[in-house]
């Protein structure tokens, strides 16, 4: 009855990767701006784990003089196995790191955009019926402010992109209806395939609450929901859910994980409003869940405060996760292993509000995972997919080289 539990921390990069000036990325790290920010973060287990032990993360926070409760330098020998991962893939968003975790590696980029072509926009506002405002890059939360008085007006959508490859649609849920916001997503969806190849469009409903005496319209105040939702492309191979899944065993996806993969490979999920949740639903599925995988997303590390540029807010984030992690390693059976790594980075301190090009962690513990391995550098994020598969039997990924001999007990 073996389990995996695989946790992706959104955002929560470990610093540049070598080609990070590419991307604009050079010398960005989401752990370091934390860490430099919030001298007092205390993570006491994931430090117990070896985070402060990979590579790359140690030697800038080592010498600071802060008490030893709030020590973030190495320890000797930490409870679990420990390293970084080198994103493969040919980007630093979600679905191509998500893609990757899972044993597929995108080779061929998607497009990014300034701006989506006139002629996309036209056919776009003709199909749903509703006029296009916006359509450039922008801070969603920005955006939404600017232009809400107008959306709220006009009952037009505000479409806007960013560094990555995604269509993001807001709209007041007052204005536009929930189900109407997702089926605009839809028909956006079906459109950008093909030569205009966009990996992502995201549903960003918001609400407005003008008793609050916030910033935006009529001294209003414009609020994101948790009704989110991702409209990936299907992964155009099989990844790591489809080997589980093929091989009878149960895929539990929680949070954004079923949106990314679009439901392939996946036998059961629940979506998630908050960190908060998405640790109580994979502890709920820890119970419930008798052997395969778990794979949670934990989103709000990035969209609340990476992209928000909000290392303050990223670090109570950390603390409050590491807060959780004890329900979880006490519920562990015998022969789980919990995994916990990310997608991307997200540098809080970094200029602009895209995401970061950076090496990602990994920690690995279990009863009968090995203490104190360093498992160093690796190649790429799908190593994670071929070791699952190695442990849970399953057919090997086209990518990924296994760790599992190097951390079993």
């Amino acid at each position: 009855m073996k389990r995996v539990i695989l946790i992706v921390a959104d955002s929560f990069g470990v610093g540049a990767l070598p080609d990070a000036a590419l991307f604009g990325d050079e010398g960005t790290s989401t752990v370091g701006s934390i860490v430099r920010n919030e001298p007092n973060l205390y993570v006491p287990n994931m430090r117990k784990l070896g985070l402060f032990n990979i590579e790359g993360v140690e030697p800038s926070f080592r010498e600071r003089n802060i008490p030893p409760m709030y020590n973030t330098s190495p320890i000797p020998v930490p409870l679990g196995s420990y390293g970084r991962l080198t994103e493969a893939s040919k980007g630093k968003d979600s679905t191509t790191g998500h893609w990757e975790i899972a044993g597929l590696v995108t080779e061929i980029p998607f497009n990014t955009y300034d701006r989506f072509p006139d002629d996309f926009i036209r056919a776009f506002e003709e199909r749903t019926g509703r006029r296009v405002i916006c359509n450039a890059k922008a801070s969603g939360t920005a955006i939404i402010e600017e232009l809400g008085p107008e959306q709220r007006e006009t009952g037009a959508l505000i479409c806007y992109t960013s560094a990555d490859s995604v269509f993001q649609i807001a709209a007041d849920t007052a204005v536009i209806p929930l189900e109407e916001l997702y089926r605009d997503c839809e028909i956006a969806r079906e459109m950008l395939v093909g030569d205009l190849a966009v990996g992502r469009v995201i549903a960003r409903p918001y609400e407005y609450f003008p008793e609050n005496g916030g910033k935006g319209f009529a001294g209003g105040e414009y609020v994101r929901t948790s009704d989110r939702k991702d409209y990936s492309v299907d992964p155009p191979e099989r990844t790591l859910l489809d080997f589980v899944k093929d091989g009878g065993h149960t895929v539990y996806a929680v949070g954004k994980i079923n949106d990314l993969f679009n439901g392939i490979g996946i036998t059961e999920g629940v979506h998630t409003k908050s960190n908060s949740d998405g640790m109580t639903q994979t502890a709920i599925a820890m119970m419930n869940v008798e052997e395969g995988l778990i794979f949670t997303n934990l989103v709000d590390f990035d969209t609340m405060y990476g992209h928000r540029r909000d290392p303050a807010g990223y670090g109570a984030a950390l603390e409050d996760f590491d807060l959780r992690l004890p329900e979880l390693l006490a519920i562990l059976r015998d022969e789980d292993i919990l995994m916990i790594t990310a997608d991307h980075g997200n540098d809080p301190s970094h200029t602009g509000w895209d995401h970061t090009r950076e090496y990602t962690p990994l920690l690995i513990c279990g009863k009968s995972i090995r203490s104190g391995v360093d498992l160093g550098t690796r190649g790429t994020f799908a190593d994670i997919a071929a070791t699952v598969a190695e442990y849970l039997e399953v057919e090997m990924p086209r990518f990924g080289t296994s760790f599992l001999g190097s951390i079993l007990r």
